[in-house]
């Protein structure tokens, strides 16, 4: 091969005849796919700056417009066998933009393929990364130009543009999408990145850099937060970090967790943004701070604790049981009323027609007795389904439930517990009070709605000075389907959204029917709802009727989650408050036991639990409160409804 000896790149390029030199610039271009796409280019000359076993990655001529990379994939390992990391080539080839056929939705990576005339002519060259953070920063707020709505990436409709088919010029000062399109193939470093969350399935983790970034909890995570016209920041600035180039293996991040600098070849791969790293970095820190019980209990009749509960797929057998009961006990200080989601039938997983869950509710209940020392002991109920016709998996015939303690809260008696096809109806009963005909029974079970979903269960309670409110657990349909934050459909598929915005006006249709009958009706609707309140789409049907009641207590923007995917931390697990309930003020705290975990592994669910304390007597009850502990708890006759 013929040997140069080392020059600067702008030099030996100018060298070239101008018929046959193209530079990395030109091929790259200043949108999303390169001008030459399905051309063969010759004489395409840069540094190696990274190698793997199908191919490397070579640096040109730096150029002084932000939208244009000048670094650039080289596909084929049989002829790169002799070039190493250092190397100044000039070779030709095919320009061809990539994407796996089992990837529609990936964005494409500019790549040169069919490679020949690959000339090496120095060595020991050194490229210098561009620092993130100093020399270039990434934009916050949208991802995409064409993420158009009044909810920037969480539009809806979704899937209205293909960014490839637009193929628009980049704005890299103002989405992050361009942004990072415009670093494709560059060799760049991230200062002291901080992780958002554990690795992916691929191994992947979510990090940021010594940049601006918005929503950042006191853990470390990135929050979805909205911005001042209410468009969710779709934390655009972070970006996974691949697998290193030297096959040593990163170790396990969590949330909040600071590592070494970083230094690789910024690629696309697997649906995202990706910089693949020379080596694999190390953990610097961990965060310091151990999780915190709830702060608050309950200590008069009308005030009220409300858990919220994900278990993630517990039968009567499950490892995590007996975790989560110390949770309820030790974290949630056992809750006057539970809501749970995600309770198997008794049979687990086994696909066998079986359809009660009693036995995993008294397993779990138990366990709880067990975890608090004989003084607290909850009783259950649910509402049994049709076999297999909830969704979730197979046999397992997944619901919502409620646990609470006698001791403290009652279901209103006289009506009968519904079944999986009846729906419950608000009524009046023979002492002139609200309650419902199934107590507790399913909400318009029958609904389009809820097809392969879980039904929302109501509940209609007393507290021992008898007083009554109203509850509704619900799990609404996942974000299965759901297409990657840096796809190319966009707004992002989000997956099953027009079916959760169906299941939250069926469920406002059912409490509007409590508030009709009274307006000042205390009733509290929670669980998992699979949805970003950003979503505010799916959530419209709410407006006006029930207040999230973070708003209510005041919980700071950031501190709002209960799940981490991805780069953001969110919360899918809500609680809703009637207007009465808001207007004598609550508390909610959010407790991360497994947000904040060290690992997946060490997670009891992939939700975190919340606790509220609701007031649930009538207004004038709650003005003067200290009269209520004088007199020893009012009676049914005293109470003012």
């Amino acid at each position: 091969m013929l040997l140069f000896s080392a020059a600067p790149l702008g030099v030996f390029i100018a060298s070239l005849p101008a018929s046959w030199a193209v530079s990395i610039a030109e091929i790259q271009g200043v949108s999303f796919q390169s001008p030459y796409a399905g051309q063969l280019v010759h004489d395409v000359t840069g540094i190696v700056t990274a190698k793997d076993r199908y191919g490397l990655w070579i640096s040109g001529e730096p150029s002084p417009d932000p939208r244009v990379s000048t670094g650039l994939r080289i596909y084929g390992s049989s002829s790169l066998r002799s070039v190493m990391v250092g190397d100044l080539i000039s070779l030709s080839g095919r320009v061809t933009e990539y994407r796996p056929k089992y990837a529609p939705n990936d964005l494409f990576l500019t790549e040169l393929d069919l490679l020949r005339d690959i000339v090496i002519h120095s060595h020991d060259n050194v490229v210098e990364p561009l620092v993130l953070g100093r020399d270039r920063i990434p934009p916050t707020g949208q991802l995409s130009a064409a993420d158009k709505g009044p909810d920037g990436w969480l539009s809806v409709p979704n899937n209205v543009t293909l960014l490839e088919s637009l193929n628009a010029t980049l704005q890299p000062d103002v989405y992050a999408l361009d942004f990072w399109e415009s670093l494709e193939g560059r060799l760049v470093t991230i200062p002291n990145p901080v992780a958002a969350g554990f690795p992916n399935r691929f191994g992947s983790a979510w990090v940021y850099g010594d940049w601006p970034m918005v929503g950042k909890n006191s853990r470390g995570g990135l929050t979805l937060t909205s911005s001042a016209n209410g468009a969710p920041d779709a934390h655009g600035g972070a970006v996974l970090i691949g697998h290193p180039l030297d096959g040593t293996r990163n170790p396990r991040t969590a949330m909040g967790v600071t590592l070494s600098d970083i230094t690789g070849i910024v690629t696309y791969q697997y649906g995202n943004y990706h910089v693949l790293p020379f080596t694999a970095f190390n953990i610097t820190s961990v965060p310091k701070e151990e999780v915190s019980p709830v702060t608050f209990t309950s200590s008069h009749p009308c005030e009220v604790t409300i858990g919220d509960y994900n278990v993630e797929n517990m039968g009567p057998r499950s490892h995590h049981l007996h975790t989560v009961a110390e949770h309820i006990v030790h974290y949630l200080n056992t809750p006057d009323i539970v809501f749970v989601q995600e309770i198997q039938d008794d049979s687990g997983t086994k696909d066998d027609g079986v359809v009660s869950a009693n036995k995993t509710l008294s397993t779990l209940t138990r366990a709880i007795a067990i975890a608090s020392k004989g003084k607290v002991y909850y009783d259950f109920a649910n509402v049994e389904p049709v076999n297999n016709m909830d969704g979730g998996q197979p046999g397992g015939n997944i619901r919502v439930a409620y646990l609470w303690r006698p001791d403290k809260v009652s279901l209103v008696p006289g009506s009968p517990i519904g079944n999986a096809t009846q729906a419950t109806q608000v009524q009046v009963d023979r002492s002139g009070k609200l309650a419902l005909s199934l107590n507790p029974g399913r909400i318009d079970p029958t609904h389009p709605a809820w097809i392969e979903a879980r039904k929302p269960i109501a509940a209609a309670w007393q507290t021992s000075s008898g007083d009554r409110f109203f509850t509704v657990n619900v799990h609404y349909n996942s974000k299965r389907d759901s297409s990657s934050t840096h796809g190319d459909a966009r707004p992002p598929v989000n997956g099953r959204n027009a079916h959760r915005a169906t299941q939250v006006n069926v469920t406002a249709t059912f409490v509007k029917s409590v508030l009709d009958y009274d307006a000042n009706a205390s009733v509290v609707v929670g669980g998992d709802m699979n949805e970003y309140i950003q979503t505010r789409s799916v959530f419209v049907s709410f407006e006006g009727l029930l207040t999230d009641i973070n708003e209510v207590a005041g919980v700071p923007p950031q501190e709002r989650y209960t799940y981490v995917f991805d780069q953001n931390t969110q919360e899918i697990d809500h609680i809703f408050v009637s207007d009465a309930i808001a207007a004598r003020g609550t508390s909610v705290e959010h407790v991360h036991i497994n947000t904040w975990a060290e690992s997946t592994g060490a997670q009891a669910s992939d939700h975190d639990p919340s606790v509220a304390k609701v007031w649930v007597c009538a207004q004038e009850m709650h003005e003067q409160p200290e009269d209520l502990y004088d007199n020893d708890y009012l009676t049914n006759e005293q109470t003012v409804l």
